[in-house]
């Protein structure tokens, strides 16, 4: 086999062992194997590889968050005052970093970016209201942010009508018809 098919096939691989993995990441590297067709040690040495080169963060579960006690999922959108230089927005950085880890929220993800007029997206989840008013008054208190450029978007985890709560199946089902 040429280097550019080994090359390839690998990759194959590794979007396959991705994609069930975002499926379920709880089987043995035997199971995973007989899912995408190799044996077990590639599996084992794939993964090995996808973990130290950084593809593969964490192994996790994504629970029915309404069932452990959070009914709200908030998307906040904010905006800084002002444009900051370099080496402002890397205190920035280190501050909100600080911040977060010290956070009583469960900030799921905080990203800066653009795009609506904002500059980051906060996603975070609650036990009630009153605490996704906890956390609106925390953010409002940050010295960069323009206060009166913050939005949101609240969803309630306890509703009966959901149309497709978060998980990961549709990203593994491109994953492995992308090879």
């Amino acid at each position: 086999m040429s280097k550019s098919k080994q090359e390839q096939s690998l990759k194959d691989v590794q979007l396959k062992l991705i994609a069930e993995l975002l499926r379920n990441s709880r089987r043995s590297d035997r199971e995973l194997a007989k899912a995408i067709g190799v044996s077990q040690p590639t599996v084992s040495r794939t993964l090995a590889k996808l973990e130290k080169a950084g593809f593969i963060r964490s192994h996790t579960i994504i629970p029915d968050f309404s069932k452990i006690g959070f009914n709200l999922l908030g998307i906040t959108f904010v905006k800084l005052k002002s444009t900051y230089p370099a080496e402002e927005i890397e205190k920035i950085r280190k501050a909100v970093k600080e911040r977060v880890e010290q956070s009583k929220f469960n900030i799921v993800m905080l990203e800066r970016g653009i795009g609506l007029g904002f500059d980051a997206c906060i996603i975070s989840i609650y036990k009630d209201y009153s605490e996704y008013s906890q956390h609106q008054d925390a953010i409002r208190t940050f010295p960069f942010i323009d206060i009166s450029k913050i939005e949101s978007f609240i969803i309630n985890l306890k509703d009966s009508v959901r149309y497709h709560p978060l998980n990961f199946e549709t990203v593994a089902r491109h994953l492995a018809t992308s090879s």
